[in-house]
């Protein structure tokens, strides 16, 4: 809890300078990142009544376009080419945003406030907008790159990994987080055989309860998924350069033609480092997403966030967390207050099941489930000294907003009427201290 407190202090002298400079509008902004982030803060900004020049920077070819279809709409051909923009190219167009995609920022300036680009440009900037993401974590012992080895992260990836998805089709998935469960349901979809692996001994071991973990392992089972657990991968077979089946540790070899490794994402803080900034598990940033130069923010993956709900730093892979410090630092450049903090969310649609969790279990020490798993509808409370602290909720979205509120307003609740379904959840929150 300290630590929070330190790095808010180290922070606060900077604020001042930085609204002085920023407020009036005539510095331009550079947002380097044009994915989910990076877009919103440019969306942020003109909402915020920013009327300077905004430079939006993305190595790839595209529009900022939403991220979590890629794993289903997306990936099962369900969406439209349209529908992952955020905002078509006249909007960027309409408000002056001068778009510079598929290329790359080298190099950023702190002391002549400029940023490089891999084409030669150089941009000046008043305030930074970092929003570079996270890459995904490569399969260690794997050195080179073989046909058929994928990950996730971009428009690009879904679009390989749905070129080796159908009938006949087999995809062994590394990891089975939340991206590896929904690739699972929509390979699945698209009529292939499905393998998941997970070196812990259960799914989403990292990010979920016992409960939850046994409720998908078993849903994802009855729906053919051959899911293994408790396993470790040895080694990938190929020929002629493609993955042809991945080798356990066991000495037994799933023959494939597709690998999927979610195991994880990395941080792309190179940038920030080289420029002089304090990163840990990501960029450093304030509650206003300021880095420990005053002239520079970061949004998104890439940081390590303070939680004042938590009273923690963190990093949240989440597009809830994106959006909510795209419009911190839109508000603290445009010299607007601060928007109130939110109470971390997030969701994962697999199969017919809509998972939403708020809040996070820090320091928990009792967990209440309302409802029956084998229903499909049920919700599992995580409670700390009697305090709401996260929710996670399977097709119960009472229950999530409901807790959602109470998550926010920290408030304490009798585990007893939290598991009682005959108890309204309005009757819960208004029992709630």
């Amino acid at each position: 809890m300290r630590r929070w407190f330190r790095i808010n202090s180290y922070f606060r002298g900077t604020t001042r300078a930085m609204t002085q400079d920023t407020a009036t509008g005539q510095g331009p902004v550079v947002i380097v990142g044009a994915g989910h982030a990076g877009g919103s803060a440019a969306v942020a900004l003109r909402q915020a009544g920013f009327a300077g020049p905004i430079a939006l920077i993305g190595d790839e070819p595209h529009l900022p376009y939403q991220r979590p279809p890629l794993s289903k709409a997306w990936l099962k051909g369900e969406a439209a080419d349209n529908a992952l923009a955020l905002k078509g190219d006249d909007w960027y167009a309409a408000h002056h945003i001068d778009l510079h995609l598929g290329v790359s920022a080298s190099a950023v300036d702190p002391a002549a406030r400029t940023v490089a680009l891999s084409d030669g440009a150089v941009l000046p900037y008043g305030a930074l907008i970092l929003a570079t993401g996270a890459r995904a974590r490569p399969l260690p012992g794997v050195t080179e790159p073989l046909a058929g080895v994928l990950t996730l992260r971009s428009r690009a990836d879904a679009d390989a990994l749905r070129q080796r998805l159908g009938p006949g089709k087999r995809l062994v998935i590394i990891g089975a987080g939340y991206v590896g469960l929904e690739v699972a349901a929509s390979a699945l979809a698209a009529g292939g055989a499905v393998t998941v692996l997970e070196r812990e001994p259960r799914v989403l071991a990292r990010v979920a309860s016992p409960e939850m973990s046994d409720f998908f392992s078993r849903l994802h089972a009855a729906r053919g998924v051959d899911l293994r657990t408790g396993v470790t991968v040895a080694g990938l077979e190929s020929r002629d350069g493609a993955v042809t089946g991945v080798r356990l540790a066991g000495g037994e070899t799933l023959a494939c033609n597709a690998v999927l490794v979610g195991i994880g994402a990395i941080p792309n803080v190179e940038l920030a480092v080289a420029a002089g900034l304090a990163c840990d598990d990501g960029v450093i940033v304030d509650g206003d997403a300021r880095t420990s130069d005053p002239h520079i923010f970061a949004i998104g993956d890439v940081t390590r966030r303070p939680l004042a709900l938590y009273e923690r730093m963190t990093r949240l892979e989440s597009v809830p967390s994106a959006l909510e410090q795209a419009k911190q630092a839109a508000n603290a450049i445009a010299g607007k207050p601060a928007p109130a903090s939110e109470t971390p969310w997030f969701w994962s649609d697999q199969y017919d099941v809509k998972l939403q969790i708020a809040g996070l279990p820090f320091d928990a020490d009792q967990r209440v489930t309302r409802g029956e798993p084998d229903s499909g509808h049920f919700a599992v409370f995580h409670l700390g000294a009697g305090r709401l602290l996260a929710v996670e909720a399977a097709n119960a979205p009472q229950e999530f907003m409901a807790a959602k509120m109470m998550i926010h307003q920290r408030k304490s609740v009798d585990p007893a009427l939290l598991a009682d379904t005959t108890i309204t959840m309005k009757d819960v929150m208004a029992a709630a201290r």
